[in-house]
């Protein structure tokens, strides 16, 4: 819900205020988790309170999978391709600019992932492609 530093007599606290219904707050000092009751006036509230339960993860879900076939440069974005840096049969070594594209109005560079040689160029200048689609292909 909300985080708070205290100090007290020289010492400090890190307080996270989890959760709080009626008078009594569930909080977390320092990573000691606590109930407390607050002594005060009860105001009822005047809209529902809405409980969600946590999100359980599946294994391996919301990680990002790398293809094994590292030789096919795909694109990353829909967009347009704006200048090609290599040619056919070139040498490039990893992290080389392979080619330039223009994707949600900005220019984004796709680098090689490996050092490989240039087998074909599957694009041009000014092409507008999607994601996923082929761009280079390496050996």
């Amino acid at each position: 819900m909300r985080k708070f530093e205290f100090t007290i007599r020289g010492n400090k606290y890190k307080v996270h205020l989890k959760d709080f219904e009626d008078n009594i707050a569930t909080l977390e000092v320092n990573g000691t988790p606590f109930e407390v009751e607050i002594h005060r006036d009860v105001k009822k509230a005047k809209t529902p309170k809405l409980v969600r339960h946590e999100v359980k993860r599946k294994p391996g879900e919301g990680l990002i999978q790398r293809s094994e076939k590292g030789n096919i440069v795909k694109s990353p974005l829909p967009g347009n391709i704006m200048k090609i840096n290599v040619s056919v049969g070139d040498s490039v070594k990893k992290g080389d600019v392979l080619l330039v594209m223009e994707a949600m109005k900005m220019e984004n560079n796709v680098l090689a992932e490996k050092d490989a040689t240039i087998k074909e160029i599957k694009v041009s200048a000014g092409q507008a492609v999607l994601q996923d689609d082929v761009l280079i292909i390496m050996k």
